[in-house]
């Protein structure tokens, strides 16, 4: 039974973080969520199908009183596409304006948690057989993280060179102010700054040259927002399939380390502002 697989894995991770020994075992933002009894949101779709979660995101911000749709969905159920009701009798139940963010959520978790809830449940069954979830859920899912796999070795020479622009060059009074801070940080702190931008701390064996993104290899990414009134009482935010960092053009070093670390701390991306 492949199942059986699932429940071992679990055990491995428990066991790994019980001993205080990492391994380099990285999982998705929703699935640390699932480990520490969390709801996964439509939020975590966009590290997932950048496409799905725009599809989402427009039904949450736009006037859907003309369109008419109800509470099914279609999921991709081993390479076939299976139609299922979000609800009880969600198939006459119409979707509307004051409804639709239930939907939005029920459909996130359909994606997210429908194809593989027996996976999920076995790897919970063998990873709370040795960590109950009493001690785990004191964590966030970057802490997680950082428990399992540990703190990465981060060569800040290796992500200056193979860093992309939009709006910004290699030599912009801000982004020279924005490596500064990096070089000043914590270990610990550059991991969250990974996190936040990328969805991960993992640096891939090739270097920053190699890291992942939704399309592939994807370079960690700057894009310049103009410093206008409004922008400048936002925080950073990050769209994490792109590794992509949408970083305000602040005035001055303060403000950006102080903005920039109140980020990465306290947020989780994804257009947070």
């Amino acid at each position: 039974n492949h199942l059986n697989y699932f429940e071992f894995c679990g055990k491995l991770v428990a066991k790994a973080i019980f001993d205080g020994t990492h391994i380099d075992c990285h999982f998705t933002r929703s699935f640390y969520k699932h480990i520490l009894g969390r709801k996964v949101t439509w939020k975590d779709m966009e590290a997932i199908d950048e496409k799905y979660f725009k599809n989402l995101q427009w039904i949450l911000e736009n006037d859907i009183t003309d369109m008419e749709f109800t509470f099914i969905t279609e999921i991709d159920h081993f390479g076939k596409m299976k139609k299922i009701e979000l609800k009880e009798n969600g198939s006459s139940i119409e979707v509307t304006e004051e409804n639709k963010a239930e939907y939005v959520q029920l459909r996130s978790e359909a994606q997210l948690i429908h194809n593989i809830k027996e996976q999920i449940d076995r790897f919970l069954t063998g990873f709370y057989s040795i960590i109950p979830p009493s001690l785990i859920s004191i964590f966030n899912e970057n802490e997680l993280e950082l428990l399992i796999s540990g703190l990465p070795d981060i060569d800040i020479d290796d992500w200056k060179k193979n860093t992309e622009y939009t709006g910004y060059n290699h030599d912009s009074p801000t982004i020279t102010n924005f490596f500064n801070i990096v070089e000043n940080m914590s270990q610990e702190d550059r991991a969250l700054l990974l996190q936040f931008v990328t969805g991960s701390s993992k640096v891939p064996i090739g270097g920053f040259s190699a890291l992942q993104g939704f399309n592939g290899v994807q370079r960690f990414h700057i894009t310049r927002i103009p410093p206008d009134y409004e922008n400048l009482q936002k925080l950073p935010s990050a769209h994490s399939c792109f590794n992509n960092l949408e970083l305000v053009d602040y005035p001055t070093y303060e403000e950006l380390h102080q903005k920039l670390m109140y980020a990465i701390k306290e947020t989780q991306g994804f257009g947070f502002g």
